[in-house]
């Protein structure tokens, strides 16, 4: 039990009589409770003394008596290590001496139900002992046990209680963990919090407990730097990054021993643990949605979020057709409320529009479990949204007063980069793309604005899918970033930041992969089909080229069987070597603060 030594005691102590009487803040409280129960082991008595006849409260006291006595039981429930059953037993006679009978409805709750609350809270993270030997199965038991045993005491608290809840959550939050290089206590905190999210109390307090997951995976992301990952090599293209390259830098960096990487890697596999759990219990679409909720206040905003986000990913993976489509038009929803008359000048651009624009065009291009009719209608309504933008913009053609227009041209190219075969295999999808050709080609040239990569990959594959009659203004071989993308510069430019590039840590990815798109897997349009050839060939279903046209009723259906799958045949005349070996990530720019 921990003990304060005289040193530890106030040299000015306050009386105890006064220390609800608003003047003093509650740390202040604490230490002078915590002074007094010190001074009986240090052979001082005088403050002890004070402290236990401030428990004896005489009927028909004023209201501040009753307050000061409010405040000393916070203070004292703040305090329960500090507190010895041999030295203070004359205070704890006092305290559970009270009748319930003679206190203040404010006064019963201060003595037991917070008391009780924050000591079973406090169990949430063992003690060094028991961290230090967790590799032990005796030691795992007995965890296991106490833990049993807290959670129970909680529901039990709850279900008698009905105002525990609202009480209790405010604790939690006030308790979580801060970041530690040394240990990852943060994770056990939030194994705790998913037991409670699973219990009734989570029927109360879902919300709030998702954010406090949310906002300890965001901390826990920021603290992981891009140096800690990867290498830099700006020489390399978006689109020539190699998978193996990546994932090898990758596992190399996150197992040296980071307890920042090993906390957050495990903070994420707990997490999506927990919502294949309420997958399977049939109540993910409704945790979804207090999911989304903590995304959007802790992690949209965050520019350079590198892990956090699959959260999102992996709920949406496991309920497509559900949670799946709802992401998507949630961030689409975002986006388009930009769209307001346009102004006569620059004007300031909410972070998070272009932030949900961008993270929409990386979850239509990666999600391997999206149909792609569904990418395809997506798609339609970001065409149409720029085509929108074309006709009613003003003659102000600076780069800085179209930041939205250049986004969501930016999302069109980046996902066709993924999806263009498969799009344009399809008659009616084709023709919702008409549109993109004049968008192109407007006087706000996005092609010049517009990430050269994403631009010079999408010219490439428009070209050999005759997606639209290139003109010279099309042809960009070699490109280099123009001289206007450079100057669209500073925290307003079009960044690489794509979200849901490949997953960086080890075991969080083994969870993402397997419904993931590298690039590894897209089969550009430019590259054909050899029949000589027997190897195996990433490609998407519903992708093969047909001489017939399908039925409009028929379309939904053969859409939503499109998975990647290997497949040893080729139908066309197709060079092997040819599959592009595509980023398995695309890093993230190092510009600060906006897409």
């Amino acid at each position: 039990m921990w003990r304060m030594g005289a040193s530890e005691v106030l040299t000015d102590p306050s009386s105890l009589y006064d220390v609800g009487n608003g003047e003093y803040s509650d740390t202040y409280t604490m230490l002078t409770v915590r002074n007094a129960l010190a001074s009986v082991q240090n052979g001082e008595s005088e403050r002890y003394e004070e402290l236990v006849q401030s428990m004896q409260i005489i009927k028909g006291a004023d209201h501040a008596v009753w307050a000061d006595l409010v405040t000393i039981l916070n203070a004292l429930s703040g305090s329960v290590a500090c507190i010895d059953i041999i030295n203070h037993r004359k205070l704890l006679s006092s305290v559970f001496g009270m009748s319930l009978w003679d206190l203040k409805p404010h006064v019963m709750e201060a003595l037991y139900l917070d008391s009780c609350l924050n000591m079973l809270i406090g169990h949430f993270v063992p003690p060094r002992w028991v961290i230090d030997r967790l590799s032990q199965r005796r030691v795992i038991d007995q965890k296991t046990d106490v833990l049993s045993q807290v959670h129970g005491a909680i529901l039990k608290i709850s279900l008698l209680v009905p105002l525990a809840p609202s009480r209790l959550l405010p604790m939690l939050a006030q308790q979580m963990p801060k970041i530690n290089k040394k240990d990852n206590v943060v994770v056990m905190y939030v194994e705790n919090l998913f037991k409670l999210e699973s219990s009734p109390i989570g029927q109360v307090g879902s919300s709030m407990l998702f954010m406090m997951v949310m906002e300890r995976l965001r901390d826990l992301d920021l603290e992981i730097d891009w140096d800690d990952i990867l290498q830099d090599d700006s020489s390399r293209g978006m689109f020539d990054m190699e998978l193996e390259d990546t994932m090898n830098e990758g596992e190399e960096n996150t197992s040296g021993g980071n307890v920042v990487f090993e906390s957050l890697d495990k903070l994420m596999v707990i997490s999506f643990d927990h919502l294949e759990s309420c997958n399977l219990d049939g109540r993910l679409d409704q945790v979804f949605e207090k999911l989304f909720g903590a995304f959007e206040n802790f992690i949209l905003n965050t520019y350079k979020s590198k892990v956090s986000q699959f959260l999102m990913f992996y709920a949406c993976s496991l309920d497509p057709e559900n949670c799946g489509l709802k992401f998507a038009s949630k961030l689409m929803d975002i986006f388009l409320s930009s769209n307001k008359p346009r102004p006569t000048r620059q004007v300031s651009v909410s972070p998070l529009w272009m932030s949900a624009v961008a993270y929409l065009a990386s979850y239509l291009a990666r999600g391997k479990f999206l149909p792609v009719s569904f990418v395809a209608s997506v798609l339609k309504r970001l065409v149409d949204e720029c085509a929108d933008y074309c006709r009613t913009c003003n003659d102000d053609i600076r780069p800085e007063a179209h930041q939205i227009f250049y986004s969501g041209c930016q999302a069109i190219m980046y996902v066709l980069c993924f999806r263009m075969r498969s799009i344009l295999n399809v008659p009616l999808f084709r023709s919702q793309l008409i549109p993109l050709e004049s968008i192109l080609m407007h006087r706000l040239n996005p092609l010049m604005v517009c990430l050269p990569s994403v631009v010079a990959e999408f010219l490439k594959q428009a070209k050999a899918g005759g997606m639209f009659v290139v003109s010279d203004a099309f042809i960009f071989d070699d490109l280099l970033e123009s001289e206007l993308s450079r100057a669209f510069g500073g925290p307003e430019r079009l960044d690489t930041f794509f979200p849901f590039d490949s997953c960086l840590l080890k075991s969080s990815n083994s969870y993402i992969s397997p419904n993931f798109i590298y690039w590894s897997m897209v089969r550009p349009t430019y590259e054909e089909d050899d029949d000589d050839e027997e190897d195996a060939e990433i490609i998407v279903n519903g992708d093969e080229e047909s001489d017939e046209e399908e039925e409009e009723g028929d379309l939904d259906y053969s859409m939503n069987k499109m998975s990647i799958t290997p497949k040893h045949s080729f139908k066309n005349k197709m060079e092997r070597d040819g599959l592009l070996k595509m980023p398995s990530m695309i890093r993230p720019s190092i510009s600060p603060q906006s897409f």
